[in-house]
């Protein structure tokens, strides 16, 4: 059991120094506070989180941007990956437990996007019991994070392509407030805490 538990520690350890790595290579976002973000990625749709069962009778349907911020108030963040640490234990709970503040604010939806099927977000948003309060999306090929330059690749932590990790304040597709770690591992300005102080 000890032995086990040593082989824990030391897999995370260089798993998140393996990610911590990425912190000098962080590009500066294409969307500022300021921003439309749905002109800076006007082209792209998400998938909205669901079994394969409902995406066969949807027949794959996607949502396009507008139908998510236009005319809306919603915070949206986004995080390396379903399943992952740092986004299971701490990013998605920080925002579930506020859910009620964030209304009381007159925020809409509180959006979860990821560089995921969306299959694999609707299971892990089960999983977390986040689905009633946060709705989640997956941004399947990455189109909606290159957009924006938030995406870093994490092939180091065997994770490709992602997403770095992040929060946004938007109120009718424009950008209110913008937060981005210095490294996907790290979490300290994109938490349901800080965004909430932002509104």
């Amino acid at each position: 059991m000890a032995m086990a538990f040593s082989a824990l520690l030391k897999r995370t350890s260089v798993i998140n120094s393996a990610i911590g790595g990425f912190q000098a290579s962080r590009a500066f976002a294409s969307v500022a506070v300021g921003s439309d973000l749905i002109s800076a990625s006007s082209d792209v749709s998400l998938q909205r989180a669901r079994s394969w069962d409902e995406g066969v009778s949807s027949k794959f349907a996607t949502t396009p941007l507008t139908d998510i911020f236009k005319g809306k108030k919603v915070v949206i963040f986004g995080l390396p990956g379903a399943y992952t640490g740092v986004c299971s234990a701490q990013h998605v709970p920080s925002y579930n437990r506020n859910i009620d503040s964030f209304k009381r604010k007159g925020i809409d939806s509180v959006i979860c996007v990821a560089v995921n099927d969306p299959y694999t977000i609707n299971a892990w948003a089960e999983k977390l019991q986040a689905k009633e309060a946060i709705e989640f999306y997956g941004d399947f090929d990455g189109s909606f994070h290159k957009k924006l330059d938030l995406m870093i690749d994490l092939s180091a932590a065997l994770l490709g392509p992602r997403s770095h990790r992040w929060s946004a304040y938007v109120d009718d597709g424009k950008i209110k407030a913008l937060n981005i770690e210095k490294a996907p591992s790290e979490f300290d300005v994109s938490s349901g805490d800080v965004i909430l102080q932002q509104i």
